[in-house]
């Protein structure tokens, strides 16, 4: 009786052990879109302070993320935006545009991804594209409207 129940209590010390490991180990590891998107943050922030040398080296770093995460769980709104977004910052617009156009045929009305095509579409001149993500974009009651307006009106 004192075996089985020396056994038992092994047992269960041994399961709660194993699944304490396995819960720390999923909640500590943050997904690779979520490396990505924390990079382009923080890129966005030395861009500001006009570290730019510094914020392309997180947008390609979050590249490599994106990537990673878009071969895990295809087809992700959210994993196209940035990936456009970060490919935009690095001067590669085709590559960008694809991104970007991949995300809409997933979900038209995604707001970040109309605002940042319509931008690439200002850079590469293109304005008549760019007013057209503007009109998607107008009853959305967003800061991506008010923003891509911004950026048609002064150009």
């Amino acid at each position: 009786m004192k075996k089985n129940l020396l056994l038992i209590i092994i047992f269960y010390f041994v399961l709660i052990i194993s699944s304490y490991g396995a819960a720390s180990s999923s909640s500590s590891g943050s997904s690779n879109y979520d490396k990505g998107a924390s990079l382009i943050k923080k890129a966005k922030k030395l861009e500001k302070k006009d570290k730019v040398e510094k914020a392309n080296k997180r947008y390609e770093k979050a590249l490599e993320y994106l990537i990673k995460s878009n071969k895990e769980k295809p087809n992700q709104p959210d994993t196209l935006n940035y990936l456009g977004y970060a490919s935009r910052k690095l001067g590669n617009f085709v590559e960008a545009e694809k991104y970007y156009l991949e995300g809409l045929n997933i979900k038209q009305d995604h707001g970040g991804i109309n605002e940042y095509l319509g931008e690439l579409y200002i850079i590469t001149n293109r304005m008549n594209l760019a007013k057209e993500r503007l009109e998607v974009l107008k009853n959305c009651n967003c800061e991506e409207y008010d923003e891509l307006k911004e950026l048609i009106e002064k150009n």
